[in-house]
């Protein structure tokens, strides 16, 4: 009709760059112009029309027509094409001063915007973890999830390498289920000729982009041990980025992109970002166990001093005493039996006193003797002496494989389970304990169960197992010991789970990854030399 409103909009909307549209009170498209059309991904405004739209309406019209106005706010909405593309559009919005009923809507697409800022902020996010994290494990785990959660990922893996540079172990994870069988699964795989990308990424330091990969390996009879667990998840392209820090390899950041989400230069970018960040954090990680060799390492020269100090200066005065005693003896004449007595209880003190100095060394240093006795004659050790101190009855069950671990898991596994004892003793209550290690597959396994009163508050009553993992204790003084074990087992990739029941007793149980080696060859590369290995979780 000549001389609308209507019309005349659509005269002026046609030639506009951005979105513009009518919404009734409903809140459907009553118009649109090409550009909006165009936006929401249709070809035809007709196509449109009657369609919810997704802007919140302002209900406020403009007062006098001629009459400048503050300009609204600009508001985010997200739409959802017919492709199933979801995008997300800044708008304005204004009621007509001629039909209060319909709005005018000016809107454009800032999905791209939008996403860059939520990137940014998931890098400083992750930048702060970094410092708030209590573990390696804890954190890029929250690394992962920063990942998935911004950027709408299946899920994502972070493997760091290990000190010799030889060997991955799965350290970060989100959106994956963790499977008991996955590790033998993967190495059936391998065996096959199925090929790990993830190696060429470590070869060659740089992203690699494996489009429709999960449809490669659904059609590959080298992935069929697999196809069933990777099925669970749904995604389709597959992406492994290199942690690299100062040059060097640390690992690698995987990541399983759903269905329909496209890998560009901007994806990638925000990929390398948070490979950096996780590999600052492997690194931080590195040098805060290479400091904690040197408090080692000054420990014992502390315990060195404390030894010629104290235990031997101690001796020293044993040997005086018994010289004093001889001298008497050679005197010829009757030793008086003061004398003897008060010889005889110096020397007896001074013995009690380096001998309760010695157990104190003794059980400081035990951890350190892992690399020498072994894991399961330490543990005996222990075992044995907390036996005759408390007269707590033991049983031990050792399983194959504790002879071939890493001496520094063995010495985190050590002391997670004397802290499991020290917990028993100090707080269970109980008179009987089982304590079992071993390797089961591919993980090592402790655990120590006690028949005592089970876990409680501070109060005295009993207390979820895993409802405050930071505090809850059977004694509610063990708070530090419980955080202090589940760091250790997550500093190898690993879990510790608590079962409790008020007079029934508590078991703790720790679960480690150990690597297996993963020759880094395939069947277009038999000569292949290199030597990476892979740990994957249980």
């Amino acid at each position: 009709m000549p001389g609308s409103p209507l019309v005349e909009w659509r005269d002026v909307a046609a030639a506009a760059m951005d979105g513009l549209a009518v919404v009734d009170s409903t809140g459907r498209f009553v118009q649109l112009n090409p550009a909006a059309v165009a936006l929401c991904g249709e070809r035809r405004e007709a196509d449109l029309i009657g369609v919810p739209a997704p802007f919140a309406r302002t209900r406020r019209p403009t007062a006098c027509p001629g009459l400048l106005e503050d300009e609204p706010d600009e508001q985010v909405a997200y739409w959802t094409t017919g492709s199933g593309e979801r995008r997300e559009f800044a708008y304005r919005a204004r009621g007509l001063p001629t039909n209060p009923s319909l709005e005018v809507v000016s809107f454009r697409d800032v999905t791209d915007e939008g996403h860059r800022y939520r990137r940014v902020a998931a890098i400083a996010r992750t930048s702060v973890s970094l410092a708030s994290e209590g573990s390696l494990g804890s954190t890029l785990d929250a690394v992962a999830r920063q990942i998935v959660q911004t950027d709408g990922l299946a899920g994502v893996q972070i493997l760091t390498l290990d000190s010799t540079g030889r060997e991955l172990r799965l350290m970060g994870s989100a959106g994956l289920r963790r499977s008991d069988t996955f590790l033998d699964r993967l190495l059936e795989c391998r065996d096959r000729g199925a090929r790990l990308c993830m190696m060429d990424t470590l070869r060659e330091r740089k992203p690699i982009v494996v489009p429709h990969r999960w449809s490669q390996i659904r059609e590959d009879p080298a992935w069929e041990p697999l196809h069933d667990y990777l099925a669970e998840l749904t995604w389709d392209s597959f992406v492994s980025v290199p942690l690299t820090v100062r040059g060097r390899a640390e690992g690698v950041l995987n990541a399983y992109f759903a269905p329909g989400q496209e890998i560009g230069t901007r994806t990638l970018e925000f990929l390398a970002a948070m490979a950096e960040q996780a590999a600052l954090a492997v690194d931080y990680a590195t040098l805060l166990q290479s400091e904690r060799d040197g408090a080692r390492q000054d420990e014992r020269q502390r315990l060195a001093r404390d030894l010629h100090d104290s235990i031997v200066q101690q001796v020293f005065s044993i040997g005086m005493q018994a010289n004093a005693v001889g001298v008497l003896a050679t005197r010829g004449g009757p030793v008086p039996a003061e004398a003897v007595q008060r010889f005889a209880d110096e020397i007896g003190t001074l013995s009690r006193t380096v001998l309760a100095d010695l157990r104190a060394m003794v059980h400081e240093l035990r951890p350190s003797s892992t690399a020498d006795l072994g894991l399961e004659e330490t543990v005996n050790t222990l075992v044995k002496s907390t036996e005759n101190r408390t007269g707590l009855d033991f049983r031990l069950r050792f399983g194959q494989g504790l002879d071939t671990i890493d001496p520094e898991l063995a010495e985190d596994a050590y002391r997670i389970t004397a802290e499991a004892i020290h917990n028993v003793v100090k707080h269970a209550e109980a008179t009987f304990a089982i304590v079992r290690l071993g390797v089961h597959g591919h993980t090592l396994t402790a655990s120590v169960s006690d028949n005592g009163r089970g876990l409680r508050d501070p109060s005295g009553h009993p207390v979820p197992p895993e409802g405050d993992r930071s505090s809850g204790s059977r004694g509610g003084t063990e708070g530090y010991g419980l955080t202090t074990m589940r760091e250790r087992a997550a500093r190898w990739g690993g879990t510790m789970r608590i079962k409790s029941r008020a007079e029934k007793g508590t078991t703790v149980r720790v679960v480690i990854p150990l690597p297996v080696q993963v020759p880094d060859s395939s069947p277009e590369d038999p000569d292949n030399s290199t030597n990476t290995a892979l740990t994957v979780p249980l």
